[in-house]
């Protein structure tokens, strides 16, 4: 049971640190993203304090400019506040992106968010991460159950012939390397918090 238990935290951090850095930088350009979200609260406070934590500190100039002009022109009609606002969103949006390393392809629907991030929403909004943690867990644990057993089942025929063999070392390496990535991730800090702590030497396999 202990075994188990540990295999799914593992499989959950793994998850979490390989994929939701990437996966966020998707779900920060969508229009039903924090990024938007916040931008949409300031504007209708009038406060711009919020969104300033999307972007770094040499960057607060250009959203402050940006934000002063979209609540002068947003006041003009409904039209103009749709434009300013989406010139806002767009601002914000290609700044904190730049500010990630990221490009900045133009702000998406809100229907482009990965299941698993919109699931990340609902824990923060909840305070419940359980399912969270069930969803990332089954998703690792078939992927480690299905590359051992292929892996498993073409070791049986592995000497029969070279081309055997050779469809029996291209399992081996996916399902090491697949389980080497989950300990690797499991164990190096995401990109996204900065740390003096010494990385592990990464192992060279295969």
């Amino acid at each position: 049971m202990k075994s188990t238990t540990s295999l799914l935290f593992l499989s959950f951090i793994y998850l979490i640190v390989l994929f939701i850095p990437n996966i966020t930088d998707a779900h920060c350009d969508t229009l039903d993203g924090p990024v938007v979200l916040t931008a949409k609260m300031a504007l209708e406070k009038g406060d711009i304090i919020p969104t300033l934590k999307w972007v770094k500190k040499e960057n607060e100039g250009e959203i402050r400019d940006a934000f002063k002009k979209t609540l002068a022109v947003r006041k003009q009609s409904k039209e103009a506040k749709e434009l300013a606002d989406m010139y806002f969103f767009e601002t914000l949006v290609r700044i904190h992106r730049a500010g990630e390393g990221a490009p900045y392809t133009g702000l998406k629907p809100g229907e482009a968010v990965e299941p698993i991030i919109a699931e990340s929403d609902k824990a923060l909004e909840s305070g419940k991460v359980d399912n969270l943690v069930k969803m990332v867990a089954d998703t690792v644990t078939k992927g480690i159950r299905e590359r051992f057993e292929h892996a498993k089942e073409t070791k049986k025929h592995a000497d029969e012939s070279v081309e055997k063999g050779r469809e029996f070392v291209e399992a081996y390496v996916e399902f090491t390397h697949y389980v080497e990535r989950l300990h690797m991730n499991a164990t190096v800090l995401s990109g996204h918090i900065h740390t003096e702590e010494a990385k592990p030497e990464k192992h060279q396999h295969h």
